[in-house]
């Protein structure tokens, strides 16, 4: 999503499912992780229902709390994964299912590796020492990937460090000037959404397009899945 099209495509997908989860939850302050949001882009670029992710969602937390034993909260909507696609198959099949299995992972492995192999290429493309480390440790994971995909919450987590790790390293080497035309960017690009969304909304949105900006002025990519294509 550019700057120039702030969130206008996103809001009410993202937004009611967001809603929803945490109705379903019983939370109403939790947060979606960068791992919930590169799902629900997913989703939402793959044409799964809106209904269809609702109805996924509520189909999860029934079969959990009717699970005897619930030692962990539901923490992300990875957990409805299943349940949405298996509702999304229902509704292309007119509500009726088959024998054909949904996808468990929307992010296939092949896929991830080129991903993650392409970004520690755009580190090293800057020729900045400092970032250098954070390639190797791309490098790593993509070594590791067999085993690192089988718990994309891990994965997510991996290289959302990388990622914050950059942004810490790149902001360090702005000057005040660039810091304020972010600043200024920022409220610009959001002036006519604040009233329409809740503050943890907000909050969210001003910190992924301050570290957007920050890399972007850097020649650095975002690192999280919540930017897999």
């Amino acid at each position: 999503m550019s700057p120039a099209e702030p969130f206008s495509n996103y809001f009410n997908y993202f937004t009611e499912i967001e809603e929803h989860f945490q109705r379903a939850r019983g939370t109403s302050l939790f947060l979606l992780s960068p791992l919930d949001w590169a799902l629900l882009e997913t989703w939402k670029n793959s044409g799964v229902p809106l209904e269809a992710v609702l109805r996924g969602i509520d189909i999860a937390f029934e079969k959990w709390r009717a699970k005897k034993s619930r030692m962990q909260m539901v923490n992300s909507i990875a957990y409805c994964t299943q349940a949405v696609m298996t509702e999304a198959q229902r509704m292309a099949d007119g509500g009726h299912q088959k024998d054909r299995k949904p996808e468990a992972s929307p992010f296939p492995d092949a896929e991830l590796r080129a991903y993650i192999e392409a970004n520690a290429a755009a580190v090293r493309t800057t020729g900045v020492a400092e970032f250098l480390s954070v390639a190797d440790s791309l490098d790593q994971i993509v070594v590791d990937l067999p085993t690192l995909s089988a718990d994309l919450e891990a994965l997510e987590q991996h290289l959302t460090v990388l990622e914050q790790r950059l942004i810490a390293l790149a902001r360090s080497r702005q000057s005040e000037e660039q810091a304020l035309e972010s600043r200024r960017e920022l409220d610009t690009q959001l002036r006519q959404w604040r009233s329409k969304m809740s503050a943890p909304q907000i909050a969210m949105l001003e910190a992924q397009f301050l570290d957007r900006s920050t890399l972007e002025g850097a020649g650095l990519p975002r690192l999280s899945l919540f930017y897999f294509r």
